[in-house]
């Protein structure tokens, strides 16, 4: 059994803090106490461990060199607490029938809507926490696990945090309005004929942008002026009649059938983009997780666990 006087947790994140910062007074104003009430802790912390832990000075305060090896059995219990704490919320998510999300653009503007007809179908009670940002920011918030699931598109490295599966493709076109000289081009343009040509486009870090950076590599890569950090904000620079918009066929379609804009055929240009659900390698996706994923890639797989 464990001893009835411990420290609590709260003053061990306090003196993380201090070690880090430096300082009582940063440390104070990170946990929203005063400098007087950080320092009464510390002394109350130092007394039950009958360690001296900091050393202070005019110049600022630091970790003793005695409690050095506390600190860092400090630092692992406080891992600890938020894996635990993150373990609950899992467990709390789970029971509830949710699941946390973080999508790139075209999947969670125009893919997961459909998914999650789909889901409703099989039960009334799916809730869906959604999260739409760039690629590289779904990466980050999985491996933070802010996020049970991620969808992401373009290019893909191996993560080793990471498990990955392919739920789809997708292919970017460029599109112009019927006012713009390539409205009428009847020779489909080549990687050469884009070389130093102003195109509209995603930010860096999209899928979008990592794919037409790599399809354009050989001839020096995109040339912009204009980022834009959504489908919408594309689609709207296209109808005005901007530089040629590089976007995804998926949210290009309506405006495609209905002739506000037009498609530039191109050839020997590899705009293909993969789909990809990824989730943290050390953590068994949730039962909706995981019918999520089927719905997505069109597979039963994990149906009947």
């Amino acid at each position: 059994m464990l001893p009835p006087a411990l420290p609590d947790l709260f003053s061990l994140d306090v003196l993380s803090s201090v070690a880090e910062l430096g300082s009582l007074g940063r440390a104070a104003r990170r946990h929203g106490l005063s400098q007087p009430a950080v320092s009464a802790r510390m002394k109350e912390l130092e007394s039950g461990l009958g360690v001296r832990l900091l050393d202070r000075s005019p110049s600022g305060t630091r970790v003793s060199e005695e409690a050095r090896d506390v600190l860092r059995a400090v630092e692992r219990v406080l891992v600890e607490v938020e894996s635990l704490r993150r373990e609950a919320q899992s467990l709390r998510d789970a029971s509830s029938g949710r699941v946390r999300v973080a999508a790139s653009l075209t999947v969670g503007e125009y893919l997961i809507p459909q998914w999650l007809r789909e889901l409703a179908r099989e039960s009334s009670e799916v809730a869906l926490g959604l999260d739409v940002v760039n690629s590289s920011r779904v990466v980050e918030q999985v491996v933070a696990r802010r996020a049970d699931l991620g969808f992401v598109e373009g290019p893909w490295e191996d993560h080793l945090d990471l498990e990955e599966r392919v739920v789809g493709e997708d292919r970017l076109v460029i599109v112009v309005h019927p006012a713009h000289p390539w409205a009428s081009r009847r020779r489909p343009l080549l990687v050469s004929d884009l070389a130093g040509v102003d195109l509209v486009t995603r930010e860096p870090g999209s899928g979008t942008r990592e794919v037409l950076e790599a399809a354009l590599s050989e001839v020096g890569g995109v040339h912009t002026h204009v980022e834009l950090g959504s489908t919408g904000a594309l689609l709207g620079a296209a109808r005005r009649g901007a530089d040629p918009v590089v976007l995804s066929e998926i949210a290009a379609r309506e405006d495609l059938e209905s002739g506000r804009l037009v498609e530039v055929p191109t050839h020997d240009v590899n705009l293909t983009r993969v789909f990809r659900a990824i989730w943290r390698r050390d953590v068994t996706p949730t039962r909706l997780a995981r019918r999520l994923l089927d719905v997505a890639s069109g597979n039963v797989s994990w149906a009947s666990e």
